[in-house]
């Protein structure tokens, strides 16, 4: 049975007896807790009775967590089990997962959690912004590089095939610029060399501000979660101010750069040329144009409907889920040049069915491999990185088009909300926020209209004799 003491004016100590241990000495569980002071004596002192039962109950189950006693990875593992498996999305837990393992449990993870104070954060936040915690390390190429290549009598298509490695980053390579941890140890081990033989590793910089502000809503959300279940009684990340970030102009294509890329297209494989249209027509997100299906395509409409996005975890593999959020799942009205595109474009794709014959997986996908199995959720994005490359064009990820398409609607006088509605945002505020810079230039075409049209009446006005 719990016993109740009375700690302060509206604060209790409820304990809890667990037995003995093997020494003889009780066991005891003690949490104290604090009743709202605007309630009645009857309804406070019910509210207490219900809090002693609950704590007793998840002392018998051994659901309790002390936070006076457990660290912080500890309850981190409790949160993994009872919160975090359950309702996030499987690439979020992914990116959580990573976020924890990699910096924020090593450095904050032995700390008790009750002893967790808003220095602790702080110093943490400060170590992020350092440089030499990124973990993209970018390496550059040595003249021993050269030398081998002309020992071995290699070509470079030859090294291409054995690498994998495209002929176009092989060159900026030799340029001077820098690859990924990930193109140089291909580059090595079709060479069969150690790593160190041919690449110099560069100083990795620090993490943005986004980053460190992604890592600081990771923790508040843990130790919101800790005050919830009452290991806590407030949570010391609200006390903590992450840096500041500037906002950045959405990265996008100006309307003569998007018109001159989609010219490009003409000379690509009409499966990227599709893809890179529908992203730039519709606003869709890099897993939303590889999770679409032919059923989502309405042709006697001009329709496309949005409900479904395919991704990628290590571990897990390719994968098909609902869009980001509910309001993601949406009808886009398409203009009639997509519409032929996807026509002409299914059309081939029929072909390659009959070539490979019963070879083929049909799985209705409107992007697939060469068989018929559903392409790499990130196939899209990496072959337009290429492109981009090849013909020069600015430094805009495939996620860039989409917001391209904001920027072409915004620019040409759409309101807000239907742009919103075809990105698929809860709220219009969200597309204000990310958009805002786009928004300042027809919200300057508007004064100067109303300057032109006054000075125009003011003009045509009679003067007086």
């Amino acid at each position: 049975m719990a016993s109740i003491k009375k700690r302060g004016e509206n604060s209790y100590q409820i304990t809890v007896s667990c037995g003995y241990d093997g020494a003889g000495k009780k066991i005891v569980k003690t949490k104290t807790i604090t009743i709202d002071p605007g309630l009645t004596p009857k309804l406070a002192d019910k509210e207490l009775q219900k809090q002693a039962a609950l704590f007793e109950r998840e002392v018998e189950n051994g659901t309790y967590l002390d936070g006076s006693k457990i660290t912080f990875t500890e309850f981190t593992e409790r949160w993994r089990k009872d919160y975090a498996e359950k309702q996030l999305e499987p690439k979020t837990y992914h990116r959580y997962d990573d976020m924890l393992k990699s910096r924020i449990l090593p450095a904050l993870g032995h700390i008790k959690l009750g002893k967790l104070q808003p220095t602790h954060l702080l110093q943490f936040y400060d170590n992020l912004g350092e440089a030499g915690i990124r973990r993209d390390v970018k390496y550059s190429v040595k003249p021993e590089f050269e030398d081998l290549i002309k020992q071995k009598k290699l070509r470079l298509v030859d090294l291409c095939r054995k690498s994998g490695v495209s002929d176009d980053t092989i060159r900026r390579m030799r340029s001077g610029k820098t690859i990924t941890t990930k193109t140089a140890t291909a580059l090595c081990k079709a060479l069969e060399v150690k790593l160190e033989t041919l690449f110099l590793a560069q100083e990795s910089g620090p993490l943005s501000g986004q980053s460190v502000k992604h890592h600081h809503r990771l923790i508040s959300s843990i130790l919101t979660c800790a005050v919830q279940w009452q290991c806590l009684i407030s949570n010391p990340a609200e006390r903590v101010k992450p840096p500041k970030v500037d906002k950045k102009e959405a990265a996008h294509l100006e309307e003569d750069m998007t018109e001159f890329m989609l010219s490009l297209l003409d000379d690509e494989p009409l499966k990227y040329k599709t893809m890179v249209y529908l992203a730039v027509y519709s606003g869709s997100r890099l897993g939303e144009v590889s999770g679409l299906e032919w059923s989502d395509i309405d042709f006697d409409k001009n329709l496309l409907q949005v409900c479904r996005a395919s991704q990628y975890i290590p571990g897990k593999g390719i994968f098909t889920k609902g869009p980001k959020n509910e309001s993601s799942k949406r009808v886009i009205a398409m203009p009639p040049l997509v519409m032929d595109l996807l026509k002409e474009y299914r059309v081939w794709q029929n072909q390659e069915r009959l070539k490979c014959g019963d070879i083929w997986e049909d799985h209705d996908r409107l992007f697939t491999k060469w068989n018929g199995k559903p392409i790499f959720p990130t196939t899209p994005s990496t072959w337009y990185r290429e492109f981009r490359r090849k013909h020069n064009l600015p430094d805009v990820k495939f996620h860039g088009l989409r917001h391209t398409n904001a920027s072409l609607l915004i620019g040409q006088g759409v309101d807000v909300q239907t742009v919103a509605k075809r990105l698929g945002h809860t709220k219009a505020t969200t597309t204000t926020s990310i958009y805002s810079h786009f928004l300042k230039r027809p919200d300057q075409e508007a004064a100067d209209k109303l300057q032109n049209l006054f000075k125009k009446k003011t003009s045509e006005s009679p003067k007086e004799a």
